[in-house]
């Protein structure tokens, strides 16, 4: 999928399917403002706490009731928390659906792969001010 068509689907897909808010209605449209993380710089990680917060995302891969599982945070997600890492790779257990008691085995288990990104945002406003420009 090119970036263009893939932005467009899932600004489609976050405005109006994402179960997790209402769809955006109308009259909210000029308050809004748009947020795109570009990932970049895939690389496997040397176990579960080999990657630095506030530089890396991570992405994390592990077995749940037989299936392969994966959950991802952006970079700036653990340093907005406040998390330390083994607090994030527990919340991303969590987000991936893992229900028992997180160990150091558990964690140890898991594979993970750190990346960064590259973010860009855009309001309502300069969206206005850039396309009536052309």
């Amino acid at each position: 999928m090119n970036l263009a068509t893939g932005l467009r689907e899932y600004a489609i897909t976050s405005a109006f399917h994402d179960t997790r808010f209402s769809p955006i209605r109308a009259r909210e449209v000029p308050q809004l403002s748009c947020s795109v993380s570009l990932l970049t710089d895939f690389e496997d990680a040397n176990g579960y706490l080999d990657w630095k917060v506030g530089t890396h995302g991570v992405w994390i891969e592990f077995r749940l009731r037989g299936r392969r599982t994966t959950a991802t945070f952006l970079p700036e997600i653990a340093e907005e928390q406040g998390w330390s890492k083994k607090e994030t790779i527990d919340h991303l257990l969590r987000k991936g659906g893992f229900e028992l008691p997180i160990t150091d085995d558990v964690r140890s288990s898991i594979k993970l792969t750190r990346y960064q990104s590259k973010k860009q945002h855009l309001s309502y406003a300069e969206y206005v001010e850039m396309t009536s420009a052309k």
